[in-house]
């Protein structure tokens, strides 16, 4: 079997679609490409089974969408694989029906969807489009591999219908994992509701030349030195109950690999690929004595010489040790999700932390020579206009202060599948819920005050890195070329994100 992962050409109208790896879906202005681990993954243990993949990212190689109807023509496929989200599903499933309509009956490729909408709401893309496969959960990866698998042993029997028939019937060597819902006689079924049982450890390292990982190794916003690239330590986040997080629905509980598992792969890439920044995309990374563990491991093999660690932490989780003993083990970033200033609302959606933790954790993160990353949020319903302008105060103070290193603003989104949606949904809080609009552009939830000042409330966040103290502090921390690059890069996104915010007053808006 030949299996294409893609991620397709998208509408470019509204900008560049952050859509692999990623929990919270923007369009940026300049370009930003996140390496997509487990899909990634789902590649690699295809190969290593045998089967044919072709790694097809059109967004990363700045495809149009007839280039790649002409690469599905040529190629000719068996199945299609694509990760979809929330403000994408929609043009994904225009895709498939595209597709459907490229080559004759009896040699259309099958295709597939993945990701946090669909295990959300997975019937309805069999209702909106002729796709054949929805995969549910986060183990999309092992999933996959067992859909392939039978559907393989079905063609080798002679079975030219690949449509799943009379799974009960099938033979336990070609079994099909829990979680894959499918198309039979006009009617959707499933295997049964997803597991989340598969071991870590087993899984192979990534094939990153299989993937492409350099299109996605230089165009990012958190590497300070490239080539960069992207790991996992677990699945997903250890806390896993913020409300308005869209990967809970993916990963309700979490996993996470041996540390030696992972510093293997450290190990792998800095010795095959010589990457010289590795971002840990875990959730949240994993904290208490495998953190312990895992720095003294760096710290044994030396890779705090060569390396930068970058990975998403919780406030209120680490110590004035842990960080101590981080920087000493070469990580660099640490990205927090702030989220509001106000306690209420940090209450609501389930944050578990106290203002006053989070602004002692960067303050001792910042001391230990760790630079935090903070993602604040603003349109939550019940905030007012004031509740949102102390967020903006709070989060221009630690900038400005030198407590927190970058940031990150953008518009709360209820994604189908969190808690966050149900509530509105319930309450009659949501404006619309044409998913087309829940890319960030405008707030799909009704706020006590006007969009235009909501607006200015994210521009007031990145317009803190042009006052004076701000820029004084970056100039005095400069101590290599890749200080200068680094800042030249981020100089450039803020600017993207001001002009973005100012020019777009419609989502159909195009530049």
């Amino acid at each position: 079997m030949k299996i294409i992962i893609s991620y397709p050409p998208l509408d470019a109208t509204k900008g560049c679609p952050t859509l692999g790896q990623n929990r919270q879906f923007q369009y940026f202005k300049d370009p930003t490409f996140i390496y997509p681990v487990v899909p990634a993954q789902a590649a690699t243990l295809l190969k290593n089974s045998g089967f044919k993949v072709i790694w097809n990212d059109c967004i990363a190689l700045g495809w149009t969408h007839e280039q790649f109807l002409d690469f599905v023509k040529k190629e000719k496929p068996d199945l299609i694989v694509f990760e979809t989200k929330t403000p994408v599903i929609k043009q994904h499933w225009q895709i498939i029906n595209a597709i459907k309509k490229l080559m004759p009956l009896d040699s259309r490729p099958l295709t597939l969807l993945f990701g946090d909408h669909v295990t959300a709401l997975p019937e309805e893309s069999f209702q909106n489009s002729e796709v054949d496969y929805v995969l549910t959960g986060g183990d999309y990866d092992f999933l996959l591999l067992s859909l392939c698998r039978f559907l393989s042993s079905r063609r080798n029997s002679g079975n030219t219908q690949y449509a799943i028939r009379n799974t009960n019937n099938v033979s336990p060597a070609a079994s099909l994992e829990p979680g894959i819902y499918y198309r039979d006689n006009g009617s959707v079924k499933n295997t049964g509701k997803f597991q989340l049982n598969h071991d870590l450890n087993q899984l192979p390292f990534i094939d990153r030349d299989l993937t492409g990982w350099q299109m996605y190794a230089y165009q990012n916003g958190n590497y300070k030195r490239t080539p960069g690239t992207y790991i996992m330590s677990g699945r997903d986040c250890w806390w896993a109950r913020c409300s308005f997080c869209s990967w809970p629905t993916l990963y309700p509980s979490f996993r996470i690999r041996k540390e030696d598992n992972v510093l293997d792969e450290i190990g792998l890439l800095l010795e095959r690929y010589g990457v010289r920044e590795i971002m840990d995309d875990t959730g949240c990374f994993p904290a208490g004595g495998w953190l312990g563990n895992f720095c003294h491991g760096l710290l044994k093999r030396g890779y705090q010489k060569k390396i930068y660690i970058d990975c998403n932490a919780r406030f209120g989780a680490l110590s004035k040790e842990d960080f101590r003993l981080m920087k000493k083990a070469g990580f660099r970033l640490l990205l927090f999700g702030l989220e509001s200033a106000n306690q209420k609302t940090l209450d609501r959606i389930n944050k578990n932390v106290k203002v006053e933790r989070i602004i002692a954790d960067c303050q001792n993160a910042s001391r230990a020579g760790l630079f935090p990353h903070i993602t604040i949020m603003f349109g939550y319903p019940w905030e007012s206009y004031e509740d949102a302008s102390r967020t903006l105060q709070l989060g221009s103070w630690l900038l400005e202060k030198g407590y927190a290193y970058t940031m990150q603003a953008t518009i709360v989104i209820p994604y189908p599948g969190t808690p966050l949606f149900q509530e509105c949904k319930e309450e009659g809080r949501l404006k619309t819920v044409d998913w087309d609009r829940y890319d960030m552009k405008e707030a799909v939830m009704r706020i006590p005050f006007s969009e235009d000042a909501m607006r200015r409330l994210v521009q007031g966040m990145y317009k803190v890195s042009f006052g004076p103290e701000f820029i004084a502090r970056r100039l005095l921390s400069i101590r290599d070329m890749d200080d200068v690059a680094y800042f030249l890069r981020a100089a450039k996104k803020v600017l993207g994100h001001i002009f973005d915010f100012k020019n777009d007053t419609s989502c159909n808006k195009k530049r």
